[in-house]
């Protein structure tokens, strides 16, 4: 029963083609839109890397968050159609139902990574492989908080308003995180950047490009939102199925 609830989730990701353009050809359209007029910028406003890798690795948090927080959408679509009390009454166990969550939510994370790779690559960027897999691994580990927020929007709002709490969110910590554009160095923005997830998970690519290590405030911020986000997930899953 578990594996193939698995291969029933993995199968209706990917013929969900709406889904698909949002998760990929929405953040691939916008790196060739903003990277492509800018390619000829080597050092983009003293980052010291060039345009097209650094909107790469901004629009690949972008699309990983939405990537990760989608689970959250299926959630509450199978709550609302009752979808969600016949699986808890089937052999399915808890642990399983939201291992396929995850893994969908990481299968389309890492089809985003690899479309905006070719994209960069085909723009120029370039770098050894180690780079190449050192900031790919980086990138999963700190999209973390993200699978867990999406659980907890899941099991807390209806199909009608997650769609804009999930399209909100994500461009807000895509602002807030530099995604869009470099940060200063200092000042408000800066500051409230460096205590959100997203922040770190575009530092978290660009360490594997020269930047400095993230360091132990890089770690902290994201296994404090990790901790919080699983505990409100799982408190938000148990007032659900107290529903029932």
């Amino acid at each position: 029963m578990n594996s193939r609830y698995l291969r029933y989730e993995l199968l209706r990701t990917v013929r969900n083609r709406r889904f698909f353009f949002l998760s990929l050809g929405f953040p691939l359209a916008l790196y060739f839109l903003i990277a492509e007029s800018a390619k000829s910028v080597h050092r983009l406003a003293g980052t010291g890397l060039s345009a097209p890798t650094y909107f790469m690795v901004g629009l690949i948090s972008f699309g990983t968050m939405g990537a990760m927080l989608s689970c959250g959408v299926r959630i509450a679509a199978e709550r609302a159609v009752g979808w969600n009390r016949q699986l808890r009454i089937s052999p399915l166990t808890t642990r399983a139902y939201f291992r396929a969550k995850l893994i969908t939510a990481y299968l389309m994370a890492i089809l985003s990574i690899a479309a905006l790779y070719a994209a960069g690559l085909s723009l120029g960027v370039s770098m050894p492989l180690h780079d190449w897999v050192q900031m790919t691994l980086l990138i999963l580990v700190c999209l973390v908080p993200f699978a867990a927020l999406g659980i907890v929007m899941g099991h807390m709002l209806m199909p009608e308003s997650i769609g804009p709490a999930m399209g909100g969110s994500v461009a807000l910590f895509a602002f807030l995180g530099g995604s869009w554009f470099p940060l200063s160095s200092h000042g408000v923005l800066n500051d409230v950047g460096q205590l959100l997830p997203s922040y770190w998970l575009v530092q978290s690519a660009h360490v594997s490009l020269g930047a400095h290590p993230m360091g132990t405030k890089g770690w902290i911020v994201i296994a404090v939102w990790t901790a919080v986000l699983v505990v409100l997930a799982r408190s938000a899953y148990r007032r659900d199925t107290g529903r029932v």
